[in-house]
């Protein structure tokens, strides 16, 4: 049984997507993001922050009545906890493990290099269109570790000649954040060092065109270092 958090919910049994009721989706979305047990008040408290104590209870118990069928198994549980079955797999919890793979490379694993594969999951949004606060910390959480994963990954293929992929990296980053310097600093290095400075310019005066729009601020001086070897006089 597998768990997607990336791109929106979704519950998989061999394949099968299973169906749930909005309320027992936060549950086990939850239970996911802790990846451990987990109170039940606390979680009724989280998950249901403006009802009264025994209504938030009620709820709960509504949410994991409502898990039929083969997707009752998700949830181990007892009289006062909660947590995911230890046979469930999360896609979060597999891309959070390669990002800190991408950022910590000289740490002993017994797992290969990231490499172009890293790039869709990294690039996915935690539970986008959720508005639930405990979701939006965890969704900022995640995009600030991809962020510097993809930024990272897209340095690594640039120095592996990897252009084509290092650039749909840095350009994922850049995606997730248009106003991010270090995103369009990554995308230039591979603009640069695949020989393709009018590309690096092009770029340069695309992200100093957007800065200028939306801050009124110019970019900083290593941004422009990083270009200035290409251009005849130091790019303003």
């Amino acid at each position: 049984m597998r768990i997607s958090l990336l791109g929106g919910f979704q519950l998989e049994d061999e394949d099968a997507t299973l169906i749930l009721p909005a309320g027992s989706q936060r549950l086990l979305a939850f239970l996911a993001l802790q990846g451990r047990l987990v109170q039940r008040q606390s979680v009724a408290g989280t998950l249901w922050p403006v009802s009264t104590e025994p209504q938030a209870s009620s709820s709960l118990r509504s949410a994991l009545t409502r898990l039929q069928g083969s997707a009752r198994r998700s949830v181990a549980a007892t009289a006062r906890e909660l947590a995911l079955s230890d046979d469930v797999s999360v896609d979060l919890w597999d891309a959070q493990a390669m990002a800190r793979r991408l950022l910590n490379p000289t740490r002993s694993s017994g797992f290969g290099e990231p490499g172009a594969e890293a790039i869709p999951p990294l690039a996915a949004d935690l539970l986008p269109d959720w508005y639930d606060e405990w979701a939006l910390v965890e969704a900022e959480d995640w995009r600030q570790l991809r962020l510097h994963a993809l930024e990272a990954l897209a340095d690594r293929l640039t120095a592996h000649e990897r252009f084509g992929d290092a650039t749909a990296a840095a350009l994922a980053a850049v995606r997730a954040e248009p106003l991010r310097e270090s995103p369009r600093a990554a995308l230039i290095r591979v603009h640069i060092a695949e020989g393709n400075p009018t590309e690096a310019l092009r770029e340069y005066s695309r992200y100093g065109e957007l800065l200028a729009l939306e801050l009124g601020v110019e970019p900083t001086e290593r941004l422009r270092a990083l270009v200035g070897q290409l251009w005849p006089v130091t790019p303003r």
